[in-house]
């Protein structure tokens, strides 16, 4: 059977976080610490984040210039395990904020845009 997607997320508005935003993990064996977002997965819910969650995989030579063995790679998280980071006040939830014709994320604690 094919994989659904969370359709939870996307009854409530979805992912919001983007690439290279900075977010601590809240929740797991990686509680506590922190990263940049590699890449973001809106049809499973996960994120990958440099340096976190590393896995071992095997891979086989492809090309002769390339190397065989087994490497360290990102695995994702769910999105519900991260919270971004203010610069202001640490973790904190984002919230949306019409600015003229564009729609700014921000900081709930603070209300300070998050970059």
């Amino acid at each position: 059977m094919a994989y659904m997607g969370r359709r939870d997320l996307v009854r409530e508005g979805g992912v919001k976080l983007k690439k290279d935003d900075s977010v601590r993990v809240i929740a797991g064996k990686e509680k506590g610490k922190s990263g940049r977002v590699l890449r973001v997965d809106r049809d499973k819910g996960r994120v990958y984040i440099h340096g976190i969650n590393m896995v071992k995989k095997a891979v086989k030579k492809r090309k002769t210039t390339d190397k065989a063995g087994i490497i360290d790679i990102e695995a994702p998280l769910d999105v519900s395990n991260v919270m971004i980071l203010c610069k202001k006040c640490g973790p904190t939830r984002i919230g949306f904020k019409q600015d003229g014709d564009e729609k700014v994320r921000i900081c709930r604690k603070c209300g300070e845009p998050l970059t």
